[in-house]
């Protein structure tokens, strides 16, 4: 048997507003781009940005999530899998192919844009004013329930 592995991870900013679409049989599917940059520097010093742009599709209550949630501009964090799409084109009657990613987790990053309103997001957001959370800011004062658990102390480490 030949070894396999199939995973990806993702990190940059949704390049459309996803809307999520259900199957006949109900799953909630939502396809959505995401703009990855990579920065580099030539060989005379000049700085270059080159940016790629990657379809994900999510299903289930991760694409119900993505829907509600993403929005042009936001930041977010993606671990999946590629896929291989192929077709036949109507209109020239040839082969085509097409490389994505099938999304099986994400975390949202940073703050909504526009600033406003409360919402699912990987870093809690400030309360409105005249609001109070659990100590002096809601910054860490409580993790999301599907958070893994907290890195433990160098005491707790046994070796």
């Amino acid at each position: 048997m030949s070894a396999s592995y199939n995973k990806v991870f993702l990190l940059g900013n949704v390049t459309r507003d996803p809307e999520v679409r259900y199957t006949p049989k109900g799953s909630a599917v939502t396809d959505l781009g995401i703009a990855v940059n990579r920065q580099y520097t030539l060989d005379n010093g000049e700085k270059r940005e080159e940016v790629t742009f990657v379809d994900v599709t999510f299903w289930g209550r991760t694409a119900e999530v993505a829907g509600e949630y993403l929005k042009k501009g936001r930041s977010v964090f993606i671990e999946g899998r590629l896929q291989l799409d192929s077709w036949d084109d109507k209109q020239s009657g040839q082969k085509r192919t097409k490389l994505k990613v099938i999304g099986e987790m994400m975390q949202m990053l940073g703050s909504r844009p526009g600033g406003g309103g409360s919402g699912a997001s990987a870093e809690p957001e400030e309360p409105p004013r005249g609001q109070s959370s659990s100590g002096s800011s809601s910054r860490g004062a409580s993790a999301p329930k599907s958070a893994p658990p907290s890195e433990p102390d160098d005491d707790e480490i046994p070796f």
